[in-house]
């Protein structure tokens, strides 16, 4: 899953940026309002860490923007701002959810959970074969048996099981999961992918990942 972080201080970005990522998220950091809501708007993200005080325009600003486009996407508040008032108004700008400076790595983590989670409340699963990924306990089962993956390899098997019956390009698969925006070094993909399917025993005519040469990878039932 793809985070973007409008925030100006580069101290407070990068802690955050560094711990989404060591929980599988993709991130991107734009310093200010005008090009965080560029990025926000052509980009495909499933969440947005909002600063409101930011040059150029404001959180505010840009949240407000941003709603006008009809996008759908949870927005959290970052701010020192801390009253009441400054809670109301942010949330009546368009925001899902408000969090104050300083604030405990983990709370910022559960509510970036609590906003990804599926509206049923339940557990997000995705399934291939008798695969069985679950996004909420961050476990991987093949049958009964657990099976072990990296941060990475979990982040790429999440990306091709939720996009399950589609090609996924090699740009796209970068873009989501190793948070590259461009064509480099997209040959670690092939090392990710040959991993998944040693360790989950993914070969056809069984459910597998079919290779689409010079396009991506497509993940199969039988």
């Amino acid at each position: 899953m793809r985070i973007l972080i409008i925030e100006d201080e580069p101290g407070i970005a990068n802690f955050v940026k560094q711990g989404l990522e060591e929980e599988a998220f993709a991130v991107d950091v734009a310093y200010d309002g005008a090009s965080g809501l560029d990025m926000a708007l052509s980009g495909d993200y499933d969440l947005l860490l909002l600063d409101w005080m930011i040059p150029g325009k404001s959180g505010i600003e840009v949240c407000r923007e941003f709603r006008k486009h009809d996008r759908a996407t949870p927005i959290i508040f970052l701010t020192a701002k801390d009253t009441v008032q400054d809670t109301i108004f942010g949330l009546q700008a368009g925001a899902n959810d408000y969090i104050k400076k300083p604030f405990a790595f983990e709370e910022l983590l559960e509510r970036i959970r609590v906003q990804l989670r599926p509206k049923s409340g339940e557990h997000e699963k995705f399934t291939l074969g008798d695969i069985v990924l679950d996004t909420q306990t961050h476990q991987v089962f093949k049958g009964e048996e657990e099976i072990f993956l990296t941060q990475k390899e979990f982040a790429l098997l999440e990306f091709l099981l939720r996009n399950k019956g589609k090609v996924c390009r090699r740009t796209q698969i970068i873009e989501s999961v190793w948070d590259i925006h461009f064509e480099y070094n997209t040959g670690v993909i092939d090392v990710y992918i040959n991993a998944l399917r040693k360790k989950l025993q993914l070969e056809e005519p069984g459910p597998h990942i079919k290779t689409v040469r010079g396009v991506g990878y497509i993940a199969k039932e039988a």
